[in-house]
């Protein structure tokens, strides 16, 4: 069972070729601490620069909704066009949802909270051949609390596609048999810290048991600007422990071990540390 969320912003890139609206919408989430951006006149969404960042912001009496993506990402050949398609249909899709919800407050005699939506992309890693992205993701639907969450992609610059960070591996699972065991060490051990008693997975119960890196988003960074030799991990809330706990993140070095299970055409973009 797959429970990827997103989280927090840290550096990633790459991941196997799809064609660039083939790559899954990131998860919805919500930040409860984000600011709320002015109102924009007419409630249009601002006309899109050209070559260059783009922020949108744009309220109603239905939602708030804001996108936005760094100037790197509007440079960069194919991927302001992608990220823009992304921004209609979030924008398009919550528009309809909170307008579903609306109908339904009022017919059940309920007052209508405005919804909201949140997504700011920023560059994680800018190596010659790729560009990493990481985004910071919130919603609001009229729960009790917003959510909140992460995801990424990694734009191949040659062939202009948006790349999935597990594809650049064997496979999901070897990435956990190598991977996997340092992450549960790790999320154990910052578990321990936030709940003030040490973990045991019994088995019963989600939150006590090992999160495995294709359940995360997985980040692909760079400490050198040259070559992938970090692997982040994000997990959101209700992955690994109550939305209270909070989110965890982690940044692995790439071992000679994890460059085994880098599939073999992805191995020049990779390097150990």
């Amino acid at each position: 069972m797959i429970r990827r969320f997103t989280l927090l912003t840290v550096p990633a890139l790459l991941a196997a070729c799809v064609p660039a609206d083939d790559v899954d919408d990131p998860a919805a989430s919500s930040s409860p601490d984000t600011p709320v951006p002015p109102d924009v006149p007419g409630g249009e969404a601002a006309p899109a620069p050209l070559g260059g960042a783009r922020e949108v912001e744009e309220r109603t009496d239905l939602f708030l909704f804001a996108y936005s993506y760094p100037q790197a990402a509007g440079e960069t050949p194919g991927l302001a066009d992608w990220l823009d398609r992304r921004l209609d249909r979030e924008r398009d899709g919550l528009a309809k949802r909170a307008e579903r919800g609306r109908r339904e407050a009022r017919d059940d005699g309920f007052p209508f909270n405005s919804y909201s939506s949140r997504t700011a992309w920023e560059v994680v890693a800018d190596l010659p051949d790729w560009l990493s992205l990481s985004a910071d993701l919130s919603s609001y639907s009229g729960g009790a609390h917003p959510n909140y969450g992460f995801d990424t992609i990694v734009w191949n610059k040659e062939e202009a596609a948006a790349m999935e960070p597990i594809a650049f591996f064997d496979s999901a699972q070897a990435l956990d048999s190598v991977l996997g065991p340092q992450l549960c060490d790790a999320l154990n051990e910052e578990r321990e810290k936030r709940r003030g008693q040490p973990v045991e997975d019994s088995g019963d119960d989600l939150f006590d048991a090992c999160v495995k890196p294709d359940e995360t988003n997985v980040l692909l960074g760079s400490t050198n600007g040259k070559t992938i030799n970090r692997i982040g991990i994000q997990i959101a809330p209700y992955i690994a422990g109550p939305y209270a706990e909070g989110s965890y993140e982690f940044t692995f070095p790439v071992t000679a071990q994890l460059m085994g299970v880098v599939r073999e055409e992805y191995k020049p973009a990779f390097a150990a540390d």
